[in-house]
Parts: C-alpha cells; sequence; structure tokens
C-alpha cells in the first residue's frame, strides 16, 4: 500500500491562484463605486437651483483706501561755522 502525499492537484492551485486576483478586482471595483458615489454626492449638494432658499448669503464688497493727512511740519535750522 502506497500513501500518496495529500498535495492539491494542479486544479485547486490554479483556483487558489485566481482567489486573490478576484479579491483585488472586487476591491478595485468597489472602490471606484464609492469614488462615483461620493463625486454624484458633491455635485448634488453642490447644485442649489433656488438662492433665495439657500442658507448663507455672500456679499461682495470692495474697500477703498483712507484718506491721508499731511504729516506734520518741522522746522529744521541748520548753521554752520566758518572756518
Amino acid at each position: 500500500m502506497t500513501l500518496s502525499p495529500d498535495w492539491p492537484d494542479a486544479g485547486e492551485r490554479s483556483a487558489r491562484r485566481r482567489r486573490p486576483i478576484l479579491r483585488w478586482l472586487l476591491l478595485l471595483l468597489g472602490s471606484a463605486g464609492l469614488f462615483a458615489v461620493g463625486v454624484a454626492l458633491g455635485d448634488a449638494l453642490d447644485d442649489n437651483e433656488d438662492p433665495e432658499r439657500s442658507p448663507t448669503q455672500t456679499l461682495v464688497r470692495t474697500l477703498g483706501p483712507l484718506p491721508l493727512s499731511a504729516p506734520p511740519t518741522v522746522t529744521v535750522t541748520v548753521t554752520a561755522a566758518r572756518p
């Protein structure tokens, strides 16, 4: 009586190799689907057709420069001695 080793045959080995590929493919498809849902949600939140119902209001104003007053005048007298 000869006992054969309990090794998987070629069909089982190739199935084991395909499982990680299938796992990565499902992970990639799930990530792409989640990304698409996020983009769609962002677009839906960004679209506001009625600005009157918007909870915020943006006002834009341009501020001009303030008028400048003249600096105080100072009188300086310079005297030089002749050599």
